[in-house]
C-alpha cells in the first residue's frame, strides 16, 4: 500500500472529463493492499467444487434452467478494482457527458479522489460478486468473482472455518447467476430504468418512478437469492449471517458513514423486504412457484406488492 502514490495519482488527474478513470484505478490500487492470491491446488479445486455444487443444488431447489458464467475468477483486491472501474465508468458516463465541459481541473481532482476512495473501500470489503455487466457494449457473458483475501480475512475475523465460509459465499453468488440466467430480459430491464433515472438527473429532474421500479427489481433479486440460500445451502448458515451483521455494525463511525453513502444499508433493507415477500410466496405456493417472477417482466412484483405478497399471488397465480 502506497498512500503517496495514491495521492500523486489523484492530484495528477487529467483529461477533458470530470473523472480521470485511469487515475482512479491507479490511486485505488495504490491505497489498497492487493492481498495474497497464493492458492494451493486443493484450494483452487475447492472454489470450483463449491460453484459446481451450488449450481446443482440451486437448479434442483428452484427448478430454474440456468448455468454459471464462463468467467469465474478468484481474484485479489487489485484484480477486483480493475474489473469494476470499467463498470463504474459505464454507469457514470451519461452524467460525465452532460457536465464534462463544466468541471474545472480542481473539481476533476476531487471527483477522481472520491471515486478512488469508494473503489478502494469496496475492494477491501467485497467478498464475492456476480457481475451482469450492465450497460456494457457487448456483454457476451456475465462474470463471477471471488475476492480471496477478503474471504480469508473475514472467515478468520468471524472465527469460522474458511472452507465453510467460502462455500457460503459461492452459493450466494450462484443464486444471482440463477436469476439472471433464468430471466434473459432482466439485464435490459435494469439498464432501462437506470438509463431513465440517470437521464432525468442530467436534465435537472428526478424520475421517481424509474428509481422506484429499479429498487423494487433489486429487492426481488436480493430476496429471491435469500430464499434459495435458505433451501439450497447444504449447511446451517444463520450463525454466519449473524456474525457478519454484528461485525458490520461494530465498525467505527467512518466505516458506517461510508457504507451509508455507498447505499449498503439500502441493500440490507432490500434483503429483508425481498426475503419476507418470498417467504410468504413459498409458504403458500412452494419454492418453485416463487420462480415465476422470472418468467417475464410483467411478473415482477410492484413496490406495493412486495409488502403485500398475497396481492402478487392473486395477480400472477404462480
Amino acid at each position: 500500500m502506497n498512500l503517496y502514490r495514491s495521492v500523486r495519482a489523484v492530484t495528477g488527474a487529467s483529461g477533458d472529463g470530470p473523472i480521470d478513470w485511469d487515475a482512479v484505478a491507479e490511486a485505488a490500487k495504490a491505497s489498497t493492499d492487493a492481498g495474497s492470491l497464493d492458492l494451493s491446488p486443493g484450494e483452487r479445486d475447492g472454489y470450483a467444487d463449491d460453484v459446481r455444487d451450488a449450481r446443482t443444488r440451486v437448479r434442483k431447489v428452484s427448478g430454474l434452467d440456468f448455468d454459471v458464467p464462463r468467467a469465474v475468477e478468484v481474484q485479489h483486491r487489485h484484480h477486483w478494482i480493475d474489473a469494476n472501474v470499467e463498470t463504474f465508468a459505464r454507469l457514470m458516463e451519461p452524467l460525465e457527458d452532460e457536465v464534462g465541459g463544466v468541471f474545472p481541473g480542481a473539481a476533476r481532482v476531487v471527483n477522481t479522489g472520491s471515486m478512488s476512495f469508494m473503489l478502494g473501500f469496496l475492494a477491501r470489503n467485497v467478498l464475492g460478486q456476480y457481475d451482469p455487466l450492465l450497460l456494457a457494449d457487448d456483454p457476451s457473458d456475465h462474470a463471477l468473482y471471488f475476492v480471496r483475501p477478503n474471504i480469508v480475512r473475514t472467515a478468520d475475523a468471524l472465527d469460522t472455518e474458511y472452507p465453510r465460509f467460502r462455500r457460503w459465499i459461492a452459493f450466494h453468488e450462484v443464486t444471482h447467476a440463477a436469476e439472471f440466467g433464468a430471466a434473459p430480459w432482466l439485464s435490459d430491464h435494469l439498464e432501462e430504468r437506470m438509463e431513465r433515472g440517470i437521464g432525468a438527473v442530467t436534465e435537472g429532474s428526478l424520475d421517481r418512478e424509474a428509481f422506484r421500479e429499479l429498487d423494487a427489481a433489486m429487492t426481488v433479486v436480493e430476496g429471491y437469492a435469500e430464499l434459495l440460500m435458505d433451501h439450497a445451502f447444504d449447511d446451517e448458515y444463520a450463525d454466519l449471517r449473524r456474525k457478519l451483521d454484528e461485525r458490520r455494525q461494530g465498525r467505527g463511525p467512518l466505516a458506517r458513514l461510508v457504507r451509508r453513502a455507498l447505499g449498503l444499508g439500502l441493500k440490507r433493507r432490500q434483503y429483508e423486504r425481498g426475503k419476507a415477500f418470498f417467504e410468504t410466496v413459498a409458504d403458500e405456493r412452494g419454492v418453485a412457484a416463487a420462480g415465476a417472477v422470472w418468467d417475464r417482466p410483467e411478473n415482477l412484483p410492484s413496490d406495493a406488492e412486495i409488502d403485500a405478497p398475497r396481492d402478487w399471488i392473486r395477480r400472477v397465480d404462480p
